[in-house]
């Protein structure tokens, strides 16, 4: 399938210009119960969603501490199979975040993946977030802090978010719909923060297209609210699929373990698309990537990468490939 050439990614990406391949959705859980249950479903679906630990708003008041450190034996656990278990930590300017980042990067080390800041101000705050994060990586003799997603929560946040998104070391920025509408002071009414209501509000609408936009412009992962409405999963699998085919969202909260499989099976290519996408790849291959005709449409490199991502979609949403392009492409042998 791929003859020996050069492997489709380093063809048709430069460096920098292929967002980071990390699962379409992040699950929040912030009570001991919840985050054994999560780690047991991760365990029967796979890799394809990561669980977020949440130090920040699950830690009990007074006992954030033990909280925290709870949540990092967890997460060194052998029920942390995949390594893909995050931590939310206090923001920049909680008397607790140096303690949260002290503890998880000190003892989870190369098994934390990545840190999520909530409420930068702005992007001063993130550059201060950042440093914190690679100066306790530094103490403790590691070549680099785990990964850092930024919750945009805040007026500041947003205005700075192009610049927040290019920082090197964000790998993903999620938008806090509870927290910004909580911040218009009344302005903007409660309906915005609904499943259906979030994507009406022209100034929900506005703030979930920049962190959409300056998250493409940069090569970053936008990550899309959450949905309150965890019983009823008409309202998670329509609202999944607005984030991702009108507002360009490629990763999603869950809070609810029952929210997990409907927002992964919406983010993921159907069949018909990924069988597609199967045979442009092999045939731009074929053309050593000049342009092709494919069922009487142009295709050359631009819709190669467009196509090429579909694959790469389908494979972090556990879409089974044929055994030849995994094998071609991902060096894995079938069963």
């Amino acid at each position: 399938m791929s003859n020996g050439a050069a492997h489709p990614r380093d063809v048709l990406f430069a460096d920098g210009e292929l967002a980071p391949q990390i699962p379409v959705c992040d699950h929040y859980c912030g009570v001991e119960e919840r985050m054994v249950k999560s780690l047991q479903l991760q365990a029967e679906l796979g890799p394809v969603f990561d669980i977020t630990f949440d130090c920040e708003d699950g830690a009990p008041v007074g006992a954030e501490q033990q909280h925290v450190r709870m949540a990092t034996d967890l997460l060194l656990s052998s029920e942390n199979r995949f390594g893909r278990v995050g931590a939310r930590v206090h923001p920049i300017d909680h008397p607790k975040f140096a303690d949260d980042v002290e503890v998880l990067v000190s003892r989870a080390g190369k098994r934390l993946p990545y840190l999520m800041v909530p409420k930068p101000r702005d992007l001063a705050d993130a550059k201060r977030a950042i440093s914190a994060i690679d100066a306790a990586a530094k103490r403790h003799r590691q070549a680099q802090g785990p990964a850092v997603h930024f919750l945009i929560e805040t007026h500041g946040a947003l205005r700075d978010v192009f610049a927040i998104a290019a920082l090197p070391r964000v790998q993903s920025l999620s938008f806090g719909l509870m927290d910004f509408v909580s911040a218009h002071q009344g302005a903007v009414p409660a309906t915005a923060m609904s499943a259906q209501g979030q994507f009406e509000h022209p100034l929900i609408r506005r703030a979930k297209l920049e962190i959409s936009a300056a998250c493409h412009a940069a090569a970053k992962v936008p990550s899309h609210s959450v949905v309150t409405e965890f019983k009823h999963a008409k309202a998670i699998q329509t609202a999944a699929a607005r984030a991702a085919h009108e507002f360009g969202f490629t990763r999603m909260w869950s809070i609810h373990p029952s929210q997990v499989q409907p927002i992964v099976e919406t983010f993921a290519p159907t069949v018909a698309e990924l069988d597609e996408a199967i045979e442009i790849i092999n045939a731009g291959i074929a053309a050593q990537w000049a342009p092709i005709r494919h069922r009487e449409l142009l295709h050359d490199r631009a819709s190669y990468r467009y196509y090429w991502q579909v694959i790469e979609r389908a494979r972090r949403t556990g879409q089974p490939l044929p055994a030849e392009a995994e094998q071609a492409w991902f060096g894995i042998e079938a069963a």
